[in-house]
């Protein structure tokens, strides 16, 4: 457990509580151990997820909000958790019972990732909100930049949903066409708010033109 401290990069004050964050269920059905990772496991769930929409809330201050959930989810998934775990060698340390050992529980994605929120939870438990925080921040923050590159760096389609419901005005609609052959196909965009044209916009695909008919709507509406 020494080792697994180490690369957490926090230092047990209780011990206890990362052993237990360690315990699977099959292992406490076959171990004198009472209790397993699981309640650890719903509390760093919950800490994972406050500072997950804290870091995103305040580091990504121009993304729209479907693009900060859309953020949030690309970590706070079991996934994800996982991946993380591996980094760290969690599974090397996971207390399993003889079969699910046997089934190669310690690769398995829902195993590792239960594991990894325990450790969250025990964290959170044994040194409080800033050691948490300051582990998940190291751990997750460069999974964060990686995953917005992929985003748009303006969802203007929910940008205008959110200005429009603002402005008490009803939602927008969208009438897409499109050109050419199958194979290279170009899409025209118009957004309507109330039966009025709010601007127009083209793409290599739906998506693209919606996005920049929304995108001249959005800048419409909002100017000065």
């Amino acid at each position: 457990m020494k080792a697994l401290q180490t690369r957490l990069g926090h230092e047990f004050s209780d011990e206890k509580l990362l052993h237990r964050a360690m315990c699977h269920r099959s292992w406490v059905a076959e171990s004198d151990d009472d209790h397993s990772n699981e309640r650890l496991e719903f509390l760093g769930d919950a800490v994972l997820g406050w500072v997950i929409a804290d870091l995103v809330f305040h580091r990504f201050g121009d993304l729209a909000e479907g693009a900060l959930t859309d953020l949030r989810k690309s970590v706070v998934n079991a996934r994800a958790l996982a991946e993380v775990a591996a980094e760290l060698h969690v599974g090397e340390h996971i207390l399993l019972g003889r079969g699910e050992d046997a089934a190669g529980g310690r690769e398995k994605v829902s195993i590792l990732s239960d594991a990894m929120e325990a450790v969250l939870g025990a964290v959170y438990l044994d040194g409080g909100a800033d050691p948490a925080y300051a582990l998940i921040d190291r751990l997750f923050t460069p999974r964060l930049a990686d995953a917005v590159d992929s985003l748009d760096r303006l969802d203007y389609k929910s940008a205008l949903q959110e200005a429009l419901a603002h402005q008490g005005r009803p939602s927008p609609d969208y009438k897409v066409r499109s050109s050419g052959p199958d194979h290279d196909k170009t899409f025209y965009a118009r957004v309507l708010v109330a039966k009025e044209l709010l601007g127009e916009g083209e793409g290599r695909s739906k998506k693209a033109a919606e996005q920049a008919a929304a995108s001249i709507a959005f800048n419409a509406i909002t100017a000065d």
